[in-house]
């Protein structure tokens, strides 16, 4: 780690070795307890980058990727759930609407824990949840594929987009109510324990009082793609994490300490390059280092696997975890940009490869 040394990143670390780390495999199977979202609530990692004035730490950003890298490298799950919470304290923190007297100080101290439901956005020009005026309000009619820490959090950043291609985000109580209902929880390849559930929107009703942003999509979603290009601290926690299990398993030599030197490198440029003043400049190489970062997560959790051979089948296994766990983030967050990227990137390591002749194979 190469930022400062800051109060918050010291509890993250005590709660990744001391809590996280040490059940994360259990979490894996059984869920994130209640237990855990406590422990969050009440290290102050909830208000990281929340303004001072409201009870949050004001952090800088790097301190912020440093908390979220650590968290992800312990307990993915975990980690998956508390991420959530961040984008509607950063929104509320840039926001002059009346929900911002009303969350931002509860959400800042984790007295209020949030989550996000705005993913399918993205897909436009499909609407999936379409958001209407209303009297003093606006009504959410549609389905959210994807909503994580139901029964854990309390409050949603819900989206929706208007008949005039307007984005509404609004937030709401993340509970059963009319015109909302939950799903049960979904069974994944990774991350099942976050409990995500998709959401059924049948007239749901939020007052204008509730409404954080509103915004044309076209503006949105390039907003939202520029911070899409840049590399999670996630895939780099889990491939640290890897990085860790694989040189306990077996001697790597050359080969690991070239492996964590690239990640290091590559971790190093993608941070500063989130630094940067502008975030809708230099996106081509923000989505290049966010394809390598991919490709050393995937290389170090699938070498944890083959240096643990027959045993990392084990669902008791960290190195299997990480790698569901890795497979899991390729997806994570991605905007059509990211993915499209991405697939490049893989149709030219493809291309790279110098098979051999068949008959020297057999």
């Amino acid at each position: 780690m190469d930022t400062a040394p800051h109060p918050l990143t010291g509890q993250a670390r005590r709660l990744a070795e001391v809590l996280l780390a040490p059940h994360a495999q259990r979490v894996d199977q059984e869920g994130v307890p209640l237990s855990h979202i406590d422990a969050l609530r009440g290290s102050g990692l909830l208000g990281t980058s929340a303004p001072t004035a409201y009870g949050g730490a004001g952090a800088p950003d790097a301190v912020a990727r440093e908390v979220q890298e650590i968290l992800a490298g312990a307990c993915c799950s975990t980690w998956f759930v508390q991420t959530q919470h961040h984008t509607p304290v950063r929104l509320l923190a840039r926001s002059d609407s009346p929900a911002r007297d009303s969350l931002l100080g509860p959400l800042a101290t984790g007295a209020l824990m949030a989550g996000i439901a705005y993913a399918h956005v993205r897909a436009f020009p499909r609407v999936l949840v379409r958001a209407t005026p209303q009297g003093r309000g606006w009504r959410f009619d549609g389905a959210v594929p994807w909503y994580t820490g139901w029964g854990l959090n309390d409050v949603m950043l819900l989206a929706g987009i208007s008949d005039e291609a307007e984005v509404v985000f609004a937030f709401a109580d993340a509970r059963d109510r009319p015109g909302l209902e939950a799903s049960p929880p979904m069974r994944l390849a990774a991350l099942s324990a976050s409990r995500t559930v998709s959401l059924t929107l049948d007239g749901l009703w939020l007052p204008d009082a509730s409404v954080v942003l509103r915004a044309p999509q076209e503006t949105w979603a390039r907003h939202d793609a520029a911070r899409g290009a840049n590399a999670s601290p996630a895939v780099f926690g889990v491939a640290y994490a890897a990085l860790r299990l694989l040189e306990q398993a077996s001697d790597t030599g050359t080969g690991g300490r070239a492996l964590r030197a690239r990640l290091d490198e590559v971790r190093r440029r993608a941070y500063a390059l989130a630094e940067h003043p502008e975030p809708e400049e230099h996106v081509a190489e923000r989505l290049s280092l966010r394809t390598q970062a991919y490709h050393l997560m995937r290389t170090a959790t699938t070498a944890a696997v083959v240096a643990g051979g027959g045993r990392t089948m084990g669902l008791d296994h960290a190195a299997q975890r990480l790698a569901r766990e890795g497979l899991f983030l390729l997806i994570q967050g991605q905007t059509a940009q990211a993915r499209s990227a991405h697939l490049r990137s893989l149709t030219a390591a493809v291309d790279q490869l110098r098979w051999p002749p068949l008959e020297d194979s057999v």
